[in-house]
């Protein structure tokens, strides 16, 4: 079995080539929201996954084993409810607030500009349909949202991965920008002065 602690999300920072050749691993949502769980991966590896506590897979991040060898996560189909407006009897505003609802329920949710997703549940679907929206049963991959109830240590290490990443670019950005600042400080140092004098 082929140990895998690490998880780079994205596959930031890898080759296209690295990982077009990468095998694959198809995981539902259920596994990919744990960080210890067993897959077999696409060329028959069984894979034995051991990441940070509270950690969450999403499709297109990349597990690392101990081998080096790379193995990239496809996000399976499974079944969904996918939730849009009515054209005739409703406005995407329907969508908006259903989100909010389904929200203050603790409805693990994925958002799309307009669609909804959650996993199958007949209660919620009736409540969905008495709100004029459309309701159907399909078998598609799911992304839900995280955030601080569908996965709180998950958001925090996901973002620790980006916050690395964002805060080098933001660095580099802020020193040109406080260097394009300090210019503009001097100019409107000048500017008051000028002003003062011609007064």
């Amino acid at each position: 079995m082929l140990t895998i602690n690490k998880l780079i999300p994205g596959g930031r920072g890898l080759a296209a080539v690295l990982l077009k050749r990468a095998a694959t691993v198809e995981l539902d949502w259920d596994v990919r929201q744990k960080s210890r769980f067993d897959a077999t991966d696409s060329t028959g590896r069984a894979l034995g996954v051991f990441l940070p506590r509270g950690m969450v897979v999403r499709g297109g991040d990349v597990l690392v084993g101990e081998d080096g060898s790379l193995v990239r996560v496809v996000a399976a189909a499974q079944p969904v409810l996918k939730v849009t407006a009515c054209a005739e009897h409703g406005s995407p505003f329907d969508l908006l607030r259903a989100a909010y609802h389904l929200g203050n329920r603790h409805v693990t949710l994925e958002l799309q500009p307009d669609h909804l997703k959650l996993e199958p549940d007949h209660v919620l679907a009736d409540l969905l349909r008495q709100r004029h929206l459309i309701v159907h049963e399909v078998t598609e991959a799911f992304e839900p949202e995280g955030g601080a109830y569908a996965a709180p240590a998950h958001g925090h290490a996901h973002h620790g991965h980006d916050h690395a990443h964002d805060h080098a670019h933001d660095h580099a950005h802020d020193h040109g920008h406080g260097h394009g600042h300090g210019h503009d400080h001097d100019h409107e140092h000048r500017h008051p002065h000028e002003h003062g004098h011609g007064h």
